[in-house]
């Protein structure tokens, strides 16, 4: 952009005098911000009284858009809310502050507002220093009362985001008492149903958008609710030492890691319950594992349980274990019982089957078992488990690393002595031992009964009879019992044979989805370089037409310039000929009078030579005839038209030459 003003330049706006601010940190530079539509100057009063210093937001050409005025029209009656000041704001447009945009193109419906104060939310997660806890919840406390009343109003900010959270509760400027510690900033993306719709939507902040929204843009009533849970976590897990040292870097996620069960999700969680409660833990859980905006808990929510909080009820950050996991997991296999986590459970089995989730958790587990963070692989592999679906390949590869890094960190238990096999167990023996005993008791049943049959010779017949009749079904039962016995193994032994024929397909099965999952990594891992590559070249062209765009406007700019003064060059022109017409209006309207003033003195002339004559006064008549004479010719071409006056004229030129001549009575 063209407007680069330097410290102590003077510029007036709406008939007050600014003068471009100093960086505190290079005095030689005018004190700006850019952003990702503008750059932010200050500009101070020249009083220099610092709470009426202004911030003059000056958009690149992409974003200077004349609804600029209606929109900041609207915003004006938000002003009042604490934590929107910016709210109260001037468009510079082309009616108010033509003299000022035709010097500085740039302002072109730039935006005129308060200054605000402070450090940004950014500044405070980059410099890693820790905030006691009665500014952590001070902090929290005023942005959950600023979202609770926007909400309340139909309001959203739609680009919340560290950067856009400035924190003059740090401030260095003494500031008048009832400033906000917390205000919001770039509220040109702000929805309300009274405002029209942008043209250009943004999809949030890295670390900070929820993932299943992210590439659909954000404007509606809910559009804060996911950032500001998780801002409003920030602040309170900025008074643990734990988090602040775990954080990712210009936010404390990762944008691949949003809504995802990471490691740094637990330790977040695990400092809000330990350390604010958990009311305030639930709260953050359900923001992190909704699955659209409207299901994060409202401001409202978060401020009720905020504002019953103490500063003296945190207790003191515990120091952190070394080469300690952040979060004990459950057993692959079992249920997790614990409260903090039974709300997900409905989550997790919602999202059972989700490959793109399934993919990256496995690359991550992978990734950290590589690096030599067994604890950590093994956390991501218990998360990983509750994924898959039940019998899948993927999930007995996953519970056979669980198994492996579980022996790897727990060292297995000295060996029990083994079992004797079946058919070396004593009680088997004697148990077999007993039923022979038992068989062979059976057969001399006979013999008895015969030896019998001295006494009772009929009665032993008969017995032995039946006893032969029994002992023949006996053995028949017996040959039954045998046969179906013998099928019954046949049959069992051909089941256990599909058994293993069957574990060894599924055996084979697993492997080849091993090795294909293996190369859908390979895949993946590729397709991703074509992304970024395809992004980089999107980038690119972004930059190319930018650069064809303002090019355009310079061209733009000398042609409307051009055009201007050819335009300014006509309008002198036809001035002129205006001009020159009236006047030649005006000279006509004169010499037309003067003619008609001519004809009725020339009239009065001759009405008096022919008087006198007719009395006899020849030197009276040839005096006036020769009055009319001289007047006459002054303009004879245009007289001698007029009525009789030709007429006339020859009557008086031949008195004048001949006395005698008598002139008529005209």
């Amino acid at each position: 952009m063209s407007f680069q003003p330097n410290p102590g330049d003077e510029l007036i706006i709406n008939d007050e005098v600014y003068v471009v601010g100093s960086h505190p940190a290079a005095p030689g530079l005018a004190y700006a911000q850019a952003g990702r539509q503008g750059i932010v100057y200050q500009l101070l009063d020249k009083s220099g009284a610092p709470h009426k210093a202004k911030a003059l937001k000056v958009f690149f050409p992409k974003f200077r858009i004349p609804a600029m005025v209606y929109q900041s029209e609207h915003m004006e009656s938000y002003g009042d809310i604490p934590g929107l000041q910016v709210c109260k704001r001037d468009v510079l447009t082309p009616e108010r502050n033509g003299d000022l945009i035709a010097k500085q193109p740039d302002l072109l419906y730039a935006v005129l507002m308060p200054w605000v104060y402070g450090k940004t939310w950014f500044d405070c997660l980059t410099e890693q220093s820790r905030l006691e806890p009665s500014d952590s919840l001070a902090l929290a406390r005023s942005l959950a009362a600023i979202g609770s009343a926007m909400e309340q109003k139909g309001v959203a900010h739609c680009d919340l985001s560290a950067p856009n959270v400035m924190i003059p509760f740090f401030s260095e400027v003494e500031l008048p008492e009832g400033v906000s510690p917390v205000e919001l900033v770039d509220v040109e993306q702000m929805y309300s149903t009274k405002m029209d719709r942008p043209d250009t939507l943004l999809a949030g902040s890295p670390g900070y958008a929820a993932h299943r929204t992210v590439h659909s843009g954000l404007w509606s009533s809910y559009a804060d609710r996911f950032a500001g849970a998780v801002i409003i976590a920030e602040m309170l897990g900025w008074s643990d030492q734990t988090v602040v040292d775990r954080a990712w870097g210009e936010s404390y996620f990762d944008q691949h890691e949003m809504q995802t069960p990471s490691e740094r999700y637990y330790i977040l969680r695990k400092s809000l319950e330990s350390r604010w409660g958990s009311r305030l833990s639930e709260l953050f859980v359900r923001a992190w594992e909704s699955q659209d905006l409207s299901s994060c808990p409202t401001f409202g929510e978060w401020f009720v349980i905020l504002k019953s909080l103490s500063p003296e009820q945190v207790p003191p950050a515990e120091p952190e274990a070394k080469e300690e996991a952040p979060v004990a997991a459950a057993p692959p296999v079992a249920v997790v019982s614990r409260p903090a986590v039974a709300a997900s459970a409905v989550v997790v089995e919602g999202a059972r089957g989700d490959k793109a989730i399934m993919d990256r958790l496995f690359r991550e587990a992978r990734e950290l078992e590589e690096a030599g963070k067994p604890e950590a692989a093994l956390e991501v592999y218990r998360s990983l488990y509750h994924f898959t679906e039940e019998g899948s390949p993927l999930q007995v590869e996953v519970q056979a690393a669980i198994h492996g890094l579980e022996q790897l960190l727990e060292p297995p238990h000295p060996a029990e002595p083994a079992k004797p096999v079946w058919y070396r167990s004593k009680k088997v023996m004697i148990s077999a031992a007993a039923a022979v005993v038992i068989l062979a008791g059976t057969i001399p049943t006979v013999q008895i009964l015969a030896d019998r049959a001295n006494t009772k010779q009929l009665e032993a017949a008969r017995v032995a009879e039946e006893q032969k009749k029994q002992e023949a079904q006996r053995q028949a039962e017996e040959a039954a019992r045998l046969k179906a016995e013998e099928e019954r193994k046949a049959k069992e032994a051909e089941a256990l044979a599909l058994a293993e024929k069957k574990a060894a397909e599924e055996k084979a099965q697993q492997e080849a989805a091993a090795v294909k999952q293996a190369q859908n990594g390979a895949e993946l891992t590729a397709q991703e370089k074509q992304q970024q590559e395809a992004a980089r070249k999107e980038l690119q062209a972004k930059y190319d037409r930018q650069a064809k765009y303002e090019q355009y406007l310079a061209w733009k700019k000398e042609r409307d310039e051009r055009l201007a003064a050819e335009a300014a060059a006509e309008e002198k022109r036809k001035a002129e000929e205006a001009a020159a017409a009236v006047k030649a209006k005006q000279a006509a309207a004169k010499v037309a009078s003067e003619r008609k003033q001519k004809v009725l003195d020339l009239i009065s002339l001759y009405n008096k030579a022919y008087n006198s004559q007719e009395g006899g006064r020849e030197d009276k008549a040839r005096s006036f005839a020769s009055q009319f004479a001289k007047l006459y010719e002054t303009d004879s071409s245009y007289l001698h038209s007029v009525g009789e006056m030709g007429y006339r004229a020859s009557s008086v030129y031949n008195y004048l030459s001949d006395s005698d001549f008598r002139l008529p009575k005209i």
